[in-house]
């Protein structure tokens, strides 16, 4: 394992060429679960910065990611490398989730010009990077890269904005260890 001072050159070539990723975080303290989600669909993931980078978070069956994140905002995101060279980059940060209910929302959007469809975005999950490691990924498969599925995106183009904010308010309104994700009425 090697660590970094930033991403930048080899690494963020690396990154951006990656067609996945994963996302881990936890709640506090010694109960609840551990949430680890891989992440995909070309032009959803950005790196803002040395030190910062930020994915779009699309509507689905959970939304884990922004309760932890709310409680103590601790995230990884790992990088494999399935075709090529074995590598492996995890950057370790502090995040927080920036609701399309948020005015910087728009802000932030600007930053993935290439997303394949903004309807159905619920959040921008914003991550301040303060680790940034590599190491061998030796074991990790060799896989062929097909494309990116559009189920998800089909599935958010058949919501309008109201039944995706009810979406938000029943199904995403606290994580499956209780902690509140969006509970409270959007405006």
């Amino acid at each position: 394992m090697k660590l970094h001072e930033r991403i930048d050159g080899r690494l963020r070539e690396f990154i951006d060429a990656q067609a996945m990723f994963f996302v881990a975080t936890a709640p506090a303290g010694p109960d609840g679960h551990v949430n680890l989600s891989p992440k995909g669909m070309g032009g959803t993931f950005a790196v803002l910065g040395e030190h910062r980078v930020a994915y779009l978070d699309y509507h689905g069956s959970g939304a884990e990611t922004i309760a932890h994140l709310k409680e103590n905002g601790r995230i990884t995101l790992m990088f494999c490398a399935f075709q090529g060279p074995p590598n492996i980059v995890r950057l370790h940060g502090r995040g927080r989730a920036v609701p399309i209910t948020d005015p910087e929302h728009a802000e932030l959007a600007r930053h993935f010009p290439a997303a394949p469809d903004r309807h159905g975005v619920r959040s921008i999950i914003d991550v301040d990077v303060h680790r940034v490691s590599d190491s061998c990924g030796y074991s990790v498969p060799l896989m062929t890269y097909e494309g990116d599925r559009d189920l998800l995106l089909r599935w958010n183009d058949r919501k309008t904005d109201a039944d995706l904010a009810e979406y938000r308010r029943v199904r995403n309104g606290v994580s499956i260890d209780g902690l509140p994700i969006f509970a409270t009425p959007e405006p």
